[in-house]
């Protein structure tokens, strides 16, 4: 199997995307096994970013990486919080004070929609000139009081206007079946099937 470094420490995704990446035999592999340390985000668009977690990545370990970059994109707020959709609340990161602060800039206006963005980038190598971009978009709008246990940051308040739920209430499958993320990894391996 080729190895894979994923830039990022999270375990969620790791798993995630070392299921979906076997059957091309990929291994996927944290970044943190090779002691690289987080990359700086200093772009404010997810596509910079994602680059750049992809070639830090890459250039430290001499292996493949794929990294990814996603937010909270909410049209009233002209794309806030967008890039910073982690910290929007400051340092330390807490999706209790991100929500309340997205709650209160929203306060007295009409325009509730939003979407989640996530690009996923694999860089086959540092240098790589084309490296394999790909996005996924998932619409919904903004709700002013928290509804389900499931996911983690906005997906209390994130709404799904056709299926009348947040995601937070929707069954985890249902969510990765739908999401941006999802989207963005459906496109990904539809490349490699394709030998890009």
């Amino acid at each position: 199997m080729k190895k894979l470094v994923l830039a990022s420490g999270n375990v969620g995704k790791l798993r995630e995307f070392g299921q979906l990446l076997a059957p091309f035999d990929f291994e996927v592999l944290p970044q943190s096994a090779f002691n690289v340390p987080e990359a700086d985000e200093p772009h404010v668009t997810f596509v910079e970013n994602a680059i750049a977690k992809a070639r830090h990545a890459a250039r430290l370990t001499g292996l493949p990486a794929l990294a990814d970059d996603s937010g909270l994109c909410v049209s009233a707020l002209g794309g806030a919080p967008g890039v910073f959709s982690a910290r929007y609340a400051g340092e330390p990161k807490s999706d209790q004070r991100n929500n309340a602060k997205l709650v209160a800039e929203l306060q007295g206006k009409a325009d509730r929609r939003a979407h989640y963005v996530a690009v996923l980038v694999l860089m086959r190598h540092a240098d790589d000139p084309q490296p394999i971009v790909t996005e996924g978009e998932w619409h919904g709008e903004i709700v002013d009081a928290p509804r389900g246990d499931g996911g983690f940051g906005y997906d209390p308040y994130f709404l799904v206007p056709e299926l009348k739920l947040t995601v937070a209430e929707l069954p985890h499958e249902e969510k990765n079946r739908r999401s941006h993320r999802g989207q963005a990894l459906a496109q990904l391996l539809a490349r490699l099937r394709s030998g890009a």
